[in-house]
C-alpha cells in the first residue's frame, strides 16, 4: 500500500532541541543534586518523558523536578532551538504534494507550539499529538493510534519519523512503517539495532519513500 500519511517526532528529528533539553537536565539536576552529573550522563534522558525520568531519582520530588526542569527549559527556549538541515523544505514540499502530516511526541502541547511556530513548521502540521493528549506516551502505540484516527488514516499508508527507539517501537506496536534519522543524538547504530523499515541520512530521503520527487 502506498504511503500517503507521514507522522514524525519533533525534538531531535525536526528541530534541534537537544542542548536545550541537555542544559535542563543539568540545571535541574545541579540544583537538587549538585555536581553529581555530566554531559554524557543526561543523554539516557532524552526522549522519555519527564515524569518517567525524574520518578526514578525521587518519587516525592517528581513534581518539583519537573516544573523546575519545565521554567529553565521554557525561558531558555528560543535561544536553542533551530530546525535541522532540510527538514522545513521536505515537510513543505510534502504538504504541497498533498500528503497527511502529523506530530506525535512525548513533549508538553506549550512548548511544542513554541517550537513549531519558532521555526515556522506549525504552517504544515494538522494534527499534533502531544503527551498531554493521552494515557501512554510512546512506545505505546496509543499516540500513532490517536494521529491516525485524527488524519483518517491507517497504519497501513502511514510512516513514523523519529531520532529515538520510542518512535520506532511505537511505530511498530501501532503497525506503520518506521524511519530512523541518522542525525540522532544517540548515534545511528544504535538507534539501527531497533531494525527501523528505513534509515534517513538527511530528510529529503524520506521523498522517494512516500512517492515524491526531490526538486518537483
Amino acid at each position: 500500500m502506498t504511503i500517503n500519511t507521514v507522522l514524525f517526532d519533533l525534538d531531535g528529528t525536526l528541530i534541534d532541541t537537544n542542548d536545550l533539553i541537555i542544559e535542563s537536565f543539568l540545571h535541574t539536576l545541579d540544583h537538587y543534586y549538585p555536581e553529581q552529573y555530566g554531559r554524557e550522563d543526561v543523554l539516557t534522558f532524552l526522549g522519555p518523558p519527564l515524569y518517567d525520568t525524574f520518578v526514578k531519582m525521587d518519587e516525592s520530588k517528581v513534581d518539583e523536578m519537573v516544573a523546575h526542569y519545565r521554567a529553565f527549559n521554557m525561558a531558555k527556549h528560543d535561544d536553542y532551538v533551530t530546525e535541522f538541515e532540510g527538514v522545513v523544505e521536505t515537510v513543505k514540499l510534502l504538504h504541497e504534494k498533498g500528503l497527511k502530516l502529523g506530530i506525535v511526541t512525548t513533549k508538553m502541547r506549550q512548548t511544542v507550539v513554541m517550537g513549531l511556530k519558532l521555526t515556522g513548521l506549525d504552517q504544515y502540521f494538522d494534527v499534533v499529538v502531544c503527551l498531554d493528549d493521552v494515557t501512554n506516551a510512546k512506545p505505546d502505540p496509543e499516540p500513532i493510534h490517536l494521529a491516525l484516527q485524527q488524519l483518517r488514516s491507517t497504519p497501513e499508508e502511514a510512516v513514523m519519523v523519529g531520532d529515538n527507539f520510542h518512535d520506532i517501537l511505537a511505530g511498530k506496536n501501532a503497525g506503520t512503517k518506521t524511519a530512523a534519522v541518522s542525525w540522532t543524538i544517540k548515534g545511528v547504530e544504535y538507534l539501527q539495532s531497533f531494525e527501523p523499515d528505513y534509515t534517513l541520512t538527511r530528510m529529503q530521503d524520506l521523498l522517494p519513500i512516500v512517492g515524491v520527487t526531490e526538486g518537483e
